[in-house]
């Protein structure tokens, strides 16, 4: 059990995925913050990351980890496909 409301949640999981953003763009991608609901943390991957073979692994090893080594060991990342941003509930 993640012991921060998913408001507390909010400003640090910005400040990772700042981060992260760097190293995303090397290769032509980004990653957008979405929200944090049930301490699930919503992003969306965008540019080269769109259909990349590797893109569950950026999601898995680059941000999840990231996130659970700065934050909490618990936190899960989903991917919001584009289009689906205001339908987090169905994911």
């Amino acid at each position: 059990m993640i012991p921060f409301s998913d408001e507390e949640l909010m400003t640090p999981v910005r400040s990772v995925i700042d981060k992260i953003r760097p190293s995303l763009a090397l290769d032509g991608g980004d990653i957008d913050f979405i929200t944090v609901k049930n301490s699930k943390v919503y992003v969306q991957l965008k540019g080269a990351c769109i259909g990349c073979a590797s893109s569950g692994n950026t999601l898995k090893y680059g941000v999840e980890r990231q996130l659970r080594m700065d934050i909490h060991p618990e936190i899960c990342v989903i991917n919001v496909p584009i289009g689906m941003e205001n339908d987090i509930e169905s994911l």
